[in-house]
């Protein structure tokens, strides 16, 4: 695998990313945009042994920085699902820029909290992407945040954030926060973890608390229930982290086709080791099948007031498989 450090700009900003591909290219590549997971960089080793996976398939691999995070410019440490999400279909279109690159084969992988969920919003964002794979994600920010806290620890989080809008509207500044201790709450699993050891001294350790009105307003789910763009999930059984009915709900309300793998007998940060080589072979064999060009679309009208539907053919490949929970 060749990695090569490249940029692109997103609504002005310079994204600084990482495009990898394999050793030996033969024509233009299947490619694979990825942004990180919660709080991530580019370069985390998490990354990398999906990423030799998917260029051993022949696919080309986009990673990168958000605005704001690892080596990318712009304002500082604002975490912003809404402007990851527009650095996500810049990134797409960064991609149909360039010559070795199937403009007409594009797919989408997410891991790691509002990574899998933003896998999710760019394939209902940009009919460019042909599929997404979506990793142990957050399908509503309000109820993820939510379930962190008991009770009375939500509401006073609540009254927290209506005392920091108090306080931006009188003085134009509020209260600076560390994203993972005061508006996501660790697990002792997460406290212990080394599993993103390689980056955890890079990420930002005060952010405005204003940036946790984005995340109760994150809404992957409503997306996939729009969703036509083939869909995998997976997820953990009894995950404490991003609780296991999130994907789930996610696969369900996705209308295109999908696939849900739940890994079970493992936690949220232990399973990325556990199971990663038998959960690998799937997302490759995911992206495969559905990230090809098209060559040919019908578009059919089965009777009057029942709308148009579209179906693309494309390049053969082998017969879907039936729906896999694991």
């Amino acid at each position: 695998m060749k990695s090569t450090e490249v940029e692109f700009y997103s609504e002005g900003d310079r994204i600084a990313a990482i495009w990898r591909t394999p050793d030996e290219v033969d024509g233009p590549l299947r490619a694979i945009v990825q942004g990180p997971g919660w709080l991530g960089l580019k370069d985390a080793k998490l990354y990398v042994r999906y990423h030799e996976a998917l260029t051993a398939a022949g696919f080309g691999v986009l990673v990168f920085d958000y605005r704001g995070f690892g080596d990318s410019a712009g304002d500082r440490g604002i975490l912003s699902p809404a402007r990851q999400l527009q650095d996500l279909v810049n990134a797409v279109t960064y991609l149909t820029t360039r010559d070795d690159v199937d403009a007409d084969a594009i797919g989408a992988f997410g891991t790691g909290g509002t990574g899998g969920g933003n896998a999710v919003l760019l394939a209902d964002a940009d009919p460019r992407v042909k599929a997404a794979v979506s990793q142990v994600p957050v399908a509503d920010g309000t109820d993820w945040l939510h379930r962190m806290r008991q009770e009375h620890e939500w509401l006073a989080f609540l009254a927290g954030l209506e005392e920091d809008r108090r306080l931006r509207v009188a003085t134009g500044a509020g209260r600076l926060v560390h994203p993972r201790e005061e508006i996501m709450v660790p697990t002792p699993e997460r406290r212990a973890t080394t599993i993103k050891a390689d980056v955890d001294d890079r990420i930002p350790s005060a952010i405005p608390l204003s940036c946790a009105d984005e995340i109760l307003a994150y809404r992957p789910i409503d997306a996939a229930s729009r969703l036509e763009t083939p869909l995998l999930v997976i997820g953990v059984e009894g995950d404490a982290t991003t609780p296991t009915d999130h994907a789930e709900r996610l696969y369900a309300a996705a209308k295109g086709p999908k696939q849900l793998i739940m890994q079970r007998h493992t936690t949220h940060y232990a399973a990325y080791d556990r199971y990663w080589t038998e959960t690998t072979p799937l997302i490759v064999d995911w992206l495969d099948r559905y990230v090809r060009p098209s060559d040919v679309e019908v578009r059919t009208t089965r009777s009057p007031g029942q709308g148009e539907t579209a179906e693309r053919l494309e390049a053969p490949v082998e017969a879907t498989r039936s729906e896999v929970v694991r």
